[in-house]
């Protein structure tokens, strides 16, 4: 069986390497088509570069970018509307069009509380992500974005809880880290085989590196630490589609 066609879609530069790396690296391997889509920054700016040498190395294709500016950096897409204050259905609709572009079988993005650090960016694009992924697949709606295409899976990127002690041991504590009970992740994927395209991502994201953002905490770190911290990605499987016996999974 073809290994699913896999879209991620996270909030800024870095977030796909963060958090679906080792995932998006084993699916380009195994020849399935996979791409990014990042909600915040625009195609001319450093950060963009940053990313497209990422997705180089993870196998994801060129940027797709929403345009919108990051929460806590308005230079990040000069003139343009911080994604949380854009309309909802602006937001979707340009969501949609990448949708029905790609034609995913999976789409993968952060999970309700927006990854451990809970930034508004993150939990926003959750919320676009969701509506648009069931929007894609109804032709009456944004009938300009092209023909609808309806994608099996949604893989919402977390943590369990019983990972926050080890991330805390190796990044340093937090104020608040958002995690879910253990029970609650349905799909935890081994992707130590990648770990050197993932880190390779991370740091690819330089100007990260630089200001001492967790990819430059992840630069400094040992290669046990990066393997214990990195080597496991966990989901939350929700399904957009009944037939239970051609649902697409992600390689674990």
């Amino acid at each position: 069986m073809p290994v699913p066609s896999l879209l991620a879609v996270f909030a800024h530069p870095d977030d796909e390497s963060l958090s679906a790396g080792g995932v998006l690296a084993r699916h380009a391997a195994a020849g399935a088509p996979t791409a990014v889509v990042t909600a915040t920054w625009a195609a001319d700016t450093e950060r963009a570069a940053e990313l497209a040498e990422a997705l180089r190395i993870l196998g994801a294709g060129k940027p797709r970018m929403l345009g919108y500016a990051d929460a806590r950096v308005p230079q990040s897409a000069p003139g343009c509307r911080r994604l949380c204050d854009a309309p909802l259905d602006e937001a979707v609709q340009r969501l949609v069009a990448h949708i029905r572009e790609f034609r995913p079988d999976i789409i993968v993005t952060h999970d309700a509380y927006g990854g451990l650090p809970g930034h508004p960016d993150h939990v926003h694009t959750h919320r676009v992500t969701i509506l648009a992924a069931q929007a894609a697949g109804l032709g009456q709606l944004y009938p300009d974005t092209g023909a609808p295409w309806q994608p099996r899976a949604l893989y919402l990127a977390t943590h369990p809880h019983s990972a926050v002690s080890a991330l805390r041991d190796v990044i340093g504590a937090r104020k608040t880290v958002y995690s879910v009970p253990d029970e609650q992740v349905t799909a935890t994927v081994d992707v130590s085989p990648w770990m050197e395209q993932k880190i390779a991502a991370v740091l690819a994201h330089r100007s990260e590196v630089e200001r001492g953002a967790l990819p430059g905490v992840i630069a400094g770190l040992p290669p046990d630490a990066r393997k214990r911290l990195f080597a496991t990605e966990w989901y939350i499987r929700r399904d957009l589609v009944t037939a239970a016996s051609t649902q697409p999974e992600l390689t674990t």
